[in-house]
């Protein structure tokens, strides 16, 4: 049963592979029709299941223990939060779930999606995010969209009312996916009590990659700092971990996704 469980996920996750979104957006050209996409149940999951929102607001809540701990022990430092954005805050499910219903594949429409600004928020984001704002805690939002969605950006967050929606707080990608210069230059004036993200590279840029022995070795050298400093959001349906599953670059070239057998693991 195990083994079956694990290839049905990778399977429903399979059209969502590297691409230049938010971090490594979704991909499906040639998309199945819906009644057996591949990422329907992945779409399901993140829109129906209760799991995923008690996940989320599991997050939250030690990201508040945490918050609170720190804020215990006298500072001089200016204290700030950094969070990534989509599947992070933002919840860009609407768009995943029209993909599977009109049969189109990411980049198409992701620029009528973001300009709308009407993505909703993640379980228990929003809450957290004004109450380190109250703390006196400064929020910065470190994300790889580009450039041209900044105004759309800043209104979606600022039409929920997400605290420190400005300018100078949200660093988008301008030049490259790595978000590393970006922490450092919240680093030149804050001490970042948190990270937070749904995808491992939003904490170190060595989980970049698509070697998944070396994002193995980093995930086992950094246990310490999960649910600690580092905090992860579930994202069922698209991140960099596609990237490392064995056959990937072969699948981009001749879309068989049989390839995905072998990432399984059995009795």
């Amino acid at each position: 049963m195990k083994t079956k469980a694990l290839g049905f996920l990778l399977f429903v996750s399979f059209a969502f592979i590297a691409c230049e979104g938010p971090h490594t957006h979704h991909q499906h050209d040639n998309a199945p029709a819906h009644g057996n996409h591949p990422a329907m149940y992945a779409t399901l999951y993140q829109q129906q299941a209760a799991e995923y929102k008690a996940l989320c607001y599991q997050a939250f809540n030690i990201a508040t223990e945490r918050l609170d701990a720190r804020l215990q022990i006298p500072t001089d430092n200016l204290l700030a939060v950094v969070v990534d954005i989509d599947e992070t805050v933002l919840d860009n499910s609407p768009y995943q779930a029209q993909a599977i219903l009109d049969h189109f594949g990411y980049p198409e429409r992701w620029d009528e999606w973001i300009n709308a600004a009407k993505a909703d928020t993640v379980p228990g984001a929003l809450s957290f995010l004004k109450y380190a704002s109250e703390k006196g805690v400064t929020v910065f939002y470190i994300s790889n969209r580009k450039e041209k969605f900044r105004e759309a950006t800043l209104k979606n967050l600022k039409a929920f009312g997400f605290p420190d929606a400005v300018n100078e707080n949200l660093l988008l990608r301008t030049e490259e996916n790595d978000k590393e210069p970006r922490r450092q230059q919240v680093l030149q004036k804050y001490e970042i009590v948190l990270l937070m993200g749904d995808n491992l590279s939003d904490f170190i840029s060595a989980f970049d990659t698509s070697d998944a022995s070396v994002r193995d070795s980093f995930t086992m050298k950094n246990i310490n700092n999960f649910g600690k400093k580092w905090i992860v959001l579930p994202n069922p349906v698209y991140g960099t971990w596609m990237n490392a599953l064995p056959g990937m670059e072969e699948s981009r070239k001749t879309a068989d996704n049989s390839f995905l057998e072998q990432g399984l693991k059995g009795f």
